[in-house]
């Protein structure tokens, strides 16, 4: 098969089903299927990063998230954020992160940087 840039939705869009189809095939990475399967979905994770952009997400929906993922409670952020009071004004939007409970979150919990220092939209609450 040809291997050709994606410029168009019509090229986007039959990259995709040749991809859906290689992940069926499930080959090895040294196959040539396999070979095949990387390049096209490095090509088509860049057409996504240029025209489908995704915004990071709003930093107290991501600590929310995180704590799902995990299991955690409220009081298991007390490390990260302070007190119990602190941890409930932070989600409940009523506090800003400071710099220093952005170092614990991202460092503890491994939530990125860039996310935990967005604007707060309380509108995702």
């Amino acid at each position: 098969m040809e291997i050709k840039p994606i410029r168009t939705e019509s090229d986007y869009l039959s990259a995709l089903r040749t991809v859906s189809a290689l992940i069926d095939l499930d080959p090895a990475a040294d196959t040539p299927e396999g070979e095949l399967l990387d390049v096209l979905g490095t090509l088509v994770q860049a057409y996504e990063a240029k025209h489908y952009p995704i915004d990071p997400p709003d930093p107290i929906e991501a600590i929310k998230f995180r704590m799902d993922q995990s299991g955690m409670t409220v009081k298991d952020l007390v490390p990260y954020i302070g007190s119990l009071n602190r941890v409930y004004e932070v989600l409940s939007y009523k506090r800003s992160l400071s710099l220093n409970m952005i170092r614990r979150l991202c460092d503890g919990l491994h939530i990125p940087a860039e996310v935990l220092i967005r604007e707060p939209d309380p509108v995702a609450a």
